[in-house]
């Protein structure tokens, strides 16, 4: 049986109001049983640390429903992020879609 996937596509700013959005529509989604949220980031220009505490956030959302939280396509803004805060360690990272559907499929 394939999982169930629930992909968000957040674009400009990730920021305080924008992340509040998402961390809402992320809890509906696992509350609605996902089995894995993907966050695509490509359209994601800036992200501020309010917006790496809603991908935190989510992520807790996320496994506390027993589900899973990917991320894929990070710009080099927010990937520089992520490193110096360590988060790629936390975070599963893919280049982008095709490469989360390609390890998906290998995994099934």
């Amino acid at each position: 049986m394939s999982p169930i996937i629930k992909i968000f596509q957040p674009s400009g700013i990730l920021d305080g109001i924008r992340g509040s959005e998402l961390r809402q529509q992320i809890t509906f989604a696992v509350e609605n049983s996902v089995d894995i949220v993907l966050i695509d980031l490509a359209a994601v220009k800036i992200m501020d640390s309010s917006g790496l505490g809603t991908l935190l956030s989510a992520l807790r959302i996320v496994k506390s429903a027993e589900a899973k939280l990917v991320i894929c396509s990070v710009n080099d803004s927010v990937k520089m992020l992520f490193e110096i805060t360590k988060m790629e360690r936390i975070f599963q990272i893919f280049v982008d879609q095709d490469e989360f559907h390609r390890a998906l499929v290998q995994q099934g």
